[in-house]
């Protein structure tokens, strides 16, 4: 699995979430939500100090963003391409087949 962050996602965590250099950003799953790749779960994220069980990540302009072993039966084999909608002015996720 891999993970890819956007810039205009990036700069979204660092201006709306207030992120800098040496942050985590954890992404997991939670019922009850709606995803493409999976019915009834879908994906968010919070700031996590502990990386240690990381079964992914990727690092940008130092901060770090990472899936837990313990998620990763959600991707599937899917990457996450994480990208930013200005429409909504939120981050978005999307799931790339490799």
């Amino acid at each position: 699995m891999k993970i890819e962050v956007s810039e205009k996602a990036l700069r979204w965590f660092q201006e709306e979430v207030g992120l800098e250099n040496g942050d985590k950003v954890r992404f997991f799953t939670q019922i009850y939500g709606t995803s493409p790749i999976r019915e009834g779960y879908g994906l968010a994220f919070t700031i996590d100090s502990d990386s240690k069980e990381a079964a992914a990540h990727t690092v940008s302009d130092g901060i770090t963003f990472f899936v837990n072993e313990t998620d990763v039966w959600f991707f599937d084999d899917y990457n996450l391409y994480v990208d930013y909608d200005e429409a909504k002015d939120e981050v978005e996720y999307r799931y790339i087949k490799p």
